[in-house]
């Protein structure tokens, strides 16, 4: 199928006139898009790259969340990144022909009423690791001020707020600041992390291979259930890949742009777990920032990684956690995106990251992750079996933007298929996101061509208002 970007969006006026949406949700012709496949590659690494993957990392050893050994917990992390660009490379491939962002794909499935549940599905879990990272990042930048000053300031949330305050004042600028902090975090923050890396090879190999290089590991349920903690990590992000694929420049392949994820996150999720579980191996501790203050024993060392890992939580908010629900609270309220991005960051504040950061609250964490998955799962498969199965990917655009248009209303079938994968997901939490995949999409299916199929609307898409 050829892509003829500017052919989807030649009466953008109208879409806006129709909707009233802001022009940042309409349609991205091929003159708006501005990053390149090499951008793109730095993006992924930036945002993977990240205190978040570290911490699920030191849980392995912390918390017993799952009872793997080093080679058990790669091959789990090298699974799940293979589904995780796959199902990548498959949800982005509207947004990469139209244009258009996630919030507007959801009406395809969910009607215009029935996205704003599945949005919001995955605006609140943005919003809590925006909050989390921030605080991550908070806490860096305090270690940095303690040691500019001498030790006379040590205020954590203060740090925080500071930190809260430029990520607002940059998320200003959409994805033009997002290409130069995602290329400036990738480079420094791998090289500051490789250097972390030796450190711990060479002075601590014999605690590490103690307590996770030689343990005996399982292959049964907690190996399986890392594989989808791994995957609950990106469920939010391959949801809403439309958001980053409008962005990318046309003329790519499928194919090629599969590789574009695979291996971006392959080289950050590799990092990032091996010295996340390293440091927890050396210090028992799950909160990386202070693990490494231990194992880094020299003050502007700990300084120069301290404020990578301040570029690091940036970074990661940037990509995943900033620009999908400013999206979502564009759509629901119709404000313009930089009110919108103003009070995403303002409600980051709200999900107490400082509770979820202790040590006590990694394997909460976890659970927090799996649980949202059960969600989201079912919600990618609708996307999935109506974009490629029943509409065989054709989609009319311009019908997404009108508000009395066959996509008004709610699909009661993409809501019933939703409730039925999550709570098929819930039988077995740890399973959560691929249970609920299977499940939610195959009940989808079944209810568009069966309960509803006398459906007075088009191509089987069932619409009540």
């Amino acid at each position: 199928m050829s892509t003829n970007i500017n052919s989807y969006v030649s009466e953008e006026t109208q879409i806006q006139h129709d909707t009233g949406v802001d022009e940042s949700l309409n349609p991205k012709t091929e003159d708006g898009r501005t990053v390149r496949p090499l951008d793109y590659i730095f993006m992924w690494v930036g945002d993977g790259v990240n205190l978040g993957n570290m911490t699920l990392g030191a849980s392995i050893i912390v918390a017993g969340i799952a009872t793997l050994n080093i080679f058990q917990t790669f091959a789990a992390a090298i699974m799940a990144i293979g589904i995780i660009s796959t199902v990548f490379a498959l949800n982005d491939r509207l947004g990469y022909r139209t244009g258009i962002p996630y919030v507007v794909q959801l009406r395809m499935s969910f009607g215009l009423k029935g996205s704003v549940i599945s949005s919001l599905m995955r605006g609140v879990p943005a919003i809590v690791w925006y909050g989390f990272q921030s605080w991550i990042g908070g806490t860096a930048l305090n270690e940095i001020v303690k040691i500019i000053t001498g030790g006379a300031f040590d205020h954590v949330a203060i740090c925080f707020v500071v930190l809260q305050l430029v990520q607002i004042g940059l998320s200003l600028y959409g994805f033009h600041a997002i290409k130069w902090v995602e290329t400036l975090a990738s480079i420094v923050i791998v090289l500051a992390l490789l250097y972390v890396f030796g450190v711990l090879l060479t002075s601590y190999s014999d605690v590490i291979a103690v307590k996770w290089v030689h343990a005996e590991g399982s292959w049964g349920l907690p190996f399986f259930a890392l594989i989808m903690m791994f995957m609950g990590n990106y469920a939010a992000i391959f949801l809403s890949a439309a958001d980053y694929s409008r962005e990318l420049k046309s003329g790519i392949s499928d194919a090629k742009r599969g590789f574009l994820y695979f291996l971006p996150i392959l080289i950050a999720y590799g990092l990032t777990l091996a010295i996340g579980g390293m440091l927890a191996s050396a210090t028992g501790i799950n909160n990386p920032v202070k693990a490494f203050a231990i194992v880094v024993d020299n003050s502007y060392i700990t300084l120069f990684v301290s404020a990578f890992i301040v570029l690091g939580a940036v970074a990661v908010n940037m990509v995943a956690n900033i620009i999908p629900p400013t999206y979502v609270i564009t759509l629901l309220t119709k404000m313009k995106y930089k009110p919108a991005v103003t009070i995403t960051g303002l409600l980051a504040f709200c999900s107490f990251p400082w509770v979820l950061v202790q040590d006590s609250s990694a394997k909460g964490l976890g659970i927090f992750i799996l649980i949202y998955s059960a969600f989201l799962g079912p919600i990618v498969s609708i996307l999935l079996v109506e974009y490629y199965i029943l509409r065989k990917q054709k989609v009319n655009v311009a019908d997404l933007y009108k508000e009395d248009g066959p996509f008004a209303g709610y699909n009661p079938a993409a809501v019933l298929a939703l409730i039925i994968g999550a709570g098929a997901a819930f039988i077995k939490v740890e399973l959560a996101w691929i249970i609920g995949v299977f499940v939610g999409g195959i009940a989808y299916f079944l209810l568009m061509k069966f309960a509803f199929k006398d459906s007075k609307f088009k191509k089987g898409t069932i619409f009540e208002k």
